[in-house]
């Protein structure tokens, strides 16, 4: 969900490496809860090197300007690098899990959605299938469309994460 206005991404990936500490998210929330920004998506993990996480935040760029977003995330102590992924230069994912109400009888269509975006069935019972895809967030926004026919019981989504492509774009 990469929404657009006159041809530019509304919303911006943040790749922020912070020290593996306590308190450090809830100084990042809190600095985006102090100063109106808004937040689209957040996910948190370590990294290969355990003294560090990294925090992907979406940011809404249309609400707040991305320059300032990133200078006040540089003042907070705990943040030792921040690097913003340009949508245009990145590789970006999230996961999705659902649970449908489609029983292990699921007709042919069901097959073939969940073949058509690489998702596969994770649990199943006589009244639902769980499903689990991996993808970039615009084709998981047409998975779960597609899912809503069958009737979602359920859906969690992570939110995005991204690195940098490993070519320059053309």
């Amino acid at each position: 969900m990469m929404a657009a206005t006159n041809g530019k991404a509304r919303y911006h990936l943040l790749s922020v490496r912070v020290e593996n500490k306590a308190g450090v998210l809830a100084r990042v929330s809190g600095l985006f809860a102090r100063r109106g920004f808004n937040i689209f998506s957040l996910v948190v993990a370590p990294t290969q090197d355990e003294r560090f996480s990294r925090i992907s935040i979406v940011v809404d760029v249309e609400s707040t300007p991305l320059s300032q977003i990133v200078e006040q995330l540089a003042k907070l102590i705990n943040v030792v690098a921040i690097s913003e992924l340009d949508p245009d230069r990145a590789r970006e994912a999230e996961l999705l899990l659902a649970t449908v109400a489609v029983s292990e009888d699921r007709g042919q269509s069901f097959v073939e959605l969940i073949g058509r975006f690489d998702a596969r069935v994770v649990e199943e019972s006589d009244e639902a299938t769980m499903v689990m895809a991996v993808g970039d967030p615009g084709s998981l926004d047409e998975f779960e469309a597609g899912l809503e026919r069958y009737g979602i019981v359920e859906i969690q989504r992570t939110g995005r994460i991204g690195l940098p492509t490993l070519s320059p774009a053309s």
